[in-house]
């Protein structure tokens, strides 16, 4: 019960080193948003700014992570339109919800 391993069949599968470069680039700039992430965190004082430039860093961080980790950069436009818009619809429905609600518990409780 010998087993053979036919090499070429490896060879023909080996990761393209363009890809791996893409990666390893994409790394880099996740660990400098994240540093800077954390600098924000210590330097600047609890406000709305602060919460602002984490949701801008976090949405910037998510489109790198999607795009290389998830392979969404190399599909079809109508694809990512099909996958973005609906998540910006929500997001706005959440935001307008949130100002509506607002409205009304301040109208309430003057």
């Amino acid at each position: 019960m010998s087993s053979s391993v036919d090499f070429q069949e490896f060879e023909r599968h080996a990761p393209d080193p363009e890809a791996k470069k893409d990666i390893w680039k994409t790394f880099w700039i996740l660990l400098g948003l994240t540093l800077v992430d954390l600098a924000f965190y210590f330097f600047i004082p609890v406000g709305m700014t602060r919460n602002i430039i984490f949701i801008l860093l976090g949405i910037v961080k998510a489109y790198f992570i999607v795009g290389t980790f998830m392979h969404m950069k190399h599909e079809k436009m109508a694809l990512i339109l099909m996958i973005i818009v609906p998540v910006i619809f929500i997001c706005a429905l959440i935001g307008v919800s949130m100002y509506e609600g607002n409205f009304w518990f301040n109208l309430h409780w003057k």
